[in-house]
């Protein structure tokens, strides 16, 4: 069973960038599609960015596109999740997430939580103005 730990968060001013990390453990991730949700108090949890198992291709929503970008080094079982231009929409708790079943299918840019079903523990990113 894979285990995910997010780390990199903090607060930062709007402007500013963070650079998250997802370490794996327990196998390794490299055949493994990799995505990355956040979350709000209140709200459901939303797709962010995602990149499939060789990091060749990558999706994100619409509205971090150009500021976002996810990336991966499976020599080092870690998936990484790049912002730059932060706002204070973007505050949230940011989850790594994957799946124990690879798949073949083409990423999307509308994921779902349920579309994956290991995650981490979440990692806070807060944006002030």
């Amino acid at each position: 069973q894979v285990q995910l730990v997010e780390s990199g968060g903090g607060l930062v001013q709007a402007g500013g960038s963070l650079k998250l990390s997802c370490v794996a453990s327990g196998r390794s991730i490299s055949l493994y599609d990799m995505a990355w949700f956040r979350q709000t108090p209140g709200k459901e949890r939303e797709f962010v960015a995602a990149i499939n198992f060789s990091g060749r291709t990558a999706t994100s929503r619409d509205s971090v596109k150009g500021r976002f970008t996810i990336s991966r080094d499976n020599a080092k079982n870690t998936v990484y999740l790049q912002m730059f231009s932060l706002k204070p929409e973007d505050t949230a708790v940011y989850y790594c997430a994957t799946r124990n079943i690879r798949t073949d299918l083409r990423l999307r840019s509308d994921y779902q939580p349920s579309d994956f079903d290991v995650w981490g523990q979440g990692t806070q990113v807060t944006v002030s103005s």
